[in-house]
Parts: structure tokens; C-alpha cells; sequence
């Protein structure tokens, strides 16, 4: 065997076997965000402010995973003044009738399989935990991208994936259905390579 040809299938070889790489999510350009219709009348729109997890990826390989925490508690929808009313709408989210912060501090989702369009995951399936109930969801990737370090900084990647959950499904039934059964899911994620 040629050395030239050794070289080649060293090379093919350890391409194939590249490690994923580690991402650390960023929890300051990281936001879950949701709608759901509200009497018929408008949408509302509300998201998480805390969040944290880890991305594995492995871009040669076409493999990825996704392991995301979200805070519940963090959960705001823009209303934060009581004015004359006992709560605001964020506190009501937060209590027995929805979130259940008090008992289930945490939202998971933890990717089972991820589906790759070219260079970039295009499809994220994997396993939600709400109020202690796992369902599958599918997320779908509108957009991916990974750019490279700039000056000191690490790598960075990210972008948006949507997806729907039935409430009901993780027992979350009050005020359907005035308040929609159904919430459109908008997951905007970026993360630093470690």
C-alpha cells in the first residue's frame, strides 16, 4: 500500500469517527416562546425567560441531540401590574390552575432523534416533560446556523424551531375552551461550543 493511499484511509477513517461537539446554551439569546388563542377574540403571547441545557453536534456525521431546561416560573406574558385584581395573568399562569411553578419548578424537552437537511438539523423529535407528564413533540427547524468565533469568542450556533402541544395532553385543562387547547410553540436557541 502506498503511503499516499494510507494517508487517504487515515484520514477517511478519523473524519468518520469526528466526536460530536459540546454547546452550552446561551440563556441571555435564549427564549421559549408561545401563542395561544384567547376567546376567539386575539392571540397571546407569552415565553420563558430562563432556560439552560446542552447541544451535541456533530456536522460531519449528520448528528445531533438537544437537551433543554426551562424555568417555569419565568413564564411572562406582559402583565405585572394586579391594579385592582387579586393577581396579574403572569401569577395566574404560575398557579394550579396552569403551570403548577410550585410543584413543577421545570419544562424539559430531550431530543430522541434529529433529522439533518443538508449541513443543518432540519428536524428535532424528542420527548417533553410538563406538569410531570412526557409526550412526544416534533419541532421543526425553520432556520440553523452556526457562525465562527469572533475575536476571543467562541463559537457560536442556534436558530428557531416551531412545533404545537396540546395542553390537555399534560393535563393542563382550565378555561378550555375559551382559552385554546392548542399552543403554537416558537423556540429560539443559541449556544456557545465549549
Amino acid at each position: 500500500m502506498s503511503k499516499r493511499l494510507a494517508l487517504l484511509l487515515v484520514l477517511a477513517s478519523s473524519a468518520a469517527v469526528a466526536a460530536p461537539e459540546s454547546y452550552t446554551i446561551d440563556p441571555y439569546h435564549t427564549f421559549p416562546n408561545f401563542t395561544v388563542d384567547h376567546q376567539g377574540i386575539a392571540t397571546l403571547h407569552g415565553r420563558f425567560d430562563k432556560s439552560s441545557g446542552k447541544i451535541m453536534l456533530d456536522k460531519a456525521g449528520k448528528s445531533a441531540s438537544v437537551d433543554l431546561v426551562i424555568e417555569a416560573a419565568s413564564i411572562t406574558t406582559g402583565d405585572h401590574d394586579r391594579g385592582s385584581r387579586p393577581r396579574t395573568r403572569d401569577e395566574h399562569l404560575r398557579s394550579a390552575d396552569f403551570f403548577n411553578v410550585a410543584e413543577f419548578p421545570r419544562i424539559t424537552f430531550k431530543s430522541t432523534n434529529v433529522a439533518f437537511a443538508g449541513d443543518n438539523p432540519s428536524k428535532f423529535e424528542g420527548n417533553l416533560t410538563l406538569l410531570g407528564v412526557t409526550k412526544p413533540v416534533t419541532l421543526d427547524v425553520v432556520r440553523f446556523k452556526c457562525n465562527p468565533p469572533a475575536g476571543a469568542g467562541k463559537e457560536r450556533c442556534g436558530g428557531n424551531a416551531t412545533g404545537s402541544i396540546k395542553r390537555s395532553d399534560f393535563g393542563m385543562k382550565y378555561a378550555i375552551p375559551g382559552i385554546q387547547d392548542e399552543i403554537k410553540l416558537d423556540i429560539m436557541v443559541e449556544a456557545l461550543k465549549d
